[in-house]
């Protein structure tokens, strides 16, 4: 009674404005949170799709099979569609397990150090590379050592900023070095790189991640090592010169055909305004991919499901994508952008789901500048009703897949769950079904859920 009460009092100063929440919205969201934390589907959505399936890389059959197994999942809900979307994907291989090893050093000897190839990185060959390391403290020092890296392995060591309460913020003021600095290194003659794995932790498990290449000079291998590996050589590295022997055969085979997997329920009063939810499908092949991004798949499913179980008919079409590929390419979502375009649709609002399983916190929003303003005014009236549920609104990124739908004009949100601990999982063996807690992920898709329900009752424009 007393939940139901504050509730109400946070409701009413809103209840004067026709087109504003009321309080019959308060007992709804309650309705939601009740209905999804004692009857849903998603954890054992996710068990499935971990345990018995597996890693999901874009192009391998783990990733073939997450497409069916969501196909027929969807396709029980009793929804309106359920289709797949074709889409070209790259498929790379990793091969057999990297090697990467200090040699010969005078303090220490041989030391094997952990490691993972990054995602579309070329192979070394059989015999492996062996040089001189060189260690950079950020992307920027690549230009200015030049020539200081012909022949060499240059070691990008740029720690995630443990000062940044956003760990998301850390993650992307760190991420350029793995994404590009292979690239970067190579113009200037670099024979391989070696990448601190982008963690808020020190510890011995390495993340991998996708590297990305350019035409201004051959690909050359690029391999993560661990937080505590890195920190290591760069000791070793003040005292001594230091060579390293990294191997790894990975290789791009081409292109594979796979799936966007999409569901929807008809709006009833305006179907050509869409809400879409979704996650990505695709995963790294070393892990099982349970918070990057499972999570983010079952939520938006668990959304439609609990739709159809509550019997709530929306006025506006609910849409569930799952996208392939995020992880080394955005074809999915580029597919989906260029399909949605062509067909001059309209997404009112797209909210992702890919920061993880963990305890909600809101969502940040982003949209076009032309009208980002004046609709994100109207979503902070909601702010009292999902305030008793730890979640708020703040400007900031949406989510990859749905980034390209901002020039439809809506409102692009990113669900945004506790940060603290996902970089601890994230593109790594460990991310699997053991560290999602299945109340954390039926509270995500409770969140997301109300906000549908709001969207869907008083529009955005």
């Amino acid at each position: 009674m007393l939940s139901v009460l504050v509730l109400s009092l946070l409701a009413a100063p809103l209840i004067h404005a026709q087109d504003s929440p009321t309080d019959e919205d308060a007992f709804f969201i309650r309705k939601i949170y009740d209905h999804t934390l004692t009857n849903s589907q998603c954890y054992d959505w996710l068990q499935y799709l971990t345990r018995r399936i597996g890693g999901r890389l874009a192009g391998s059959p783990q990733a073939a099979a997450a497409v069916e197994y969501t196909r027929q999942m969807l396709d029980t809900l009793g929804l309106d569609s359920v289709w797949l979307q074709p889409v070209m994907v790259p498929h790379w291989e990793r091969g057999e397990p990297e090697r990467v090893r200090i040699v010969n050093s005078m303090k220490m000897g041989s030391v094997d150090l952990n490691a993972l190839a990054l995602g579309n990185s070329v192979g070394t060959g059989s015999a492996g590379i062996t040089a001189e390391v060189v260690e950079l403290r950020s992307l920027d020092e690549v230009d200015s050592l030049g020539e200081q890296l012909r022949g060499k392995i240059a070691f990008f060591n740029q720690p995630m900023d443990p000062t940044e309460l956003n760990t998301f913020a850390a993650y992307g003021k760190a991420a350029g070095q793995r994404v590009y600095g292979a690239s970067r290194a190579a113009r200037y003659g670099a024979v391989g790189a070696l990448v601190r794995s982008l963690n808020t932790r020190l510890d011995d498990i390495p993340h991998t991640g996708s590297t990305v290449y350019d035409d201004q000079a051959d690909p050359i291998p690029a391999i993560a090592i661990s937080t505590n590996d890195a920190e290591l050589l760069s000791r070793l590295l003040r005292e001594e010169p230091v060579r390293v022997y990294m191997r790894n055969n990975s290789r791009m085979l081409g292109e594979a055909l796979s799936y966007n997997v999409i569901g929807e329920i008809r709006g009833s009063e305006y179907p050509e305004e869409i809400i879409l939810v979704g996650g990505h499908l695709d995963s790294w092949d070393v892990g099982t991919g349970a918070h990057d991004d499972g999570a983010g798949c079952v939520h938006a499913m668990e959304v439609l499901r609990q739709i159809r179980l509550m019997g709530y008919q929306p006025k506006r079409t609910i849409r569930c994508v799952l996208f392939m590929n995020e992880e080394n390419g955005l074809r999915g979502g580029r597919a989906y952008w260029k399909w949605s375009n062509e067909q001059k649709e309209y997404h009112t609002a797209a909210i992702e789901s890919d920061r993880g399983g963990f305890t909600p916190r809101g969502f940040t929003a982003d949209g076009h500048d032309e009208v980002f303003t004046k609709k994100f005014k109207r979503v902070i009236e909601w702010i009292p009703l999902l305030a008793p549920y730890g979640l708020d609104f703040e400007k900031g990124g949406s989510g990859a897949d749905i980034s390209g739908l901002k020039s439809q004009k809506g409102l692009l949100f990113g669900f945004k769950p506790d940060s603290q601990r996902y970089f601890d999982y994230h593109h790594t063996p460990i991310d699997g079904p053991d560290v999602v807690n299945k109340r954390e992920l039926e509270l995500g898709a409770a969140s997301m859920l109300s906000l549908v329900y709001l969207i869907d009752r008083y529009g955005l424009d």
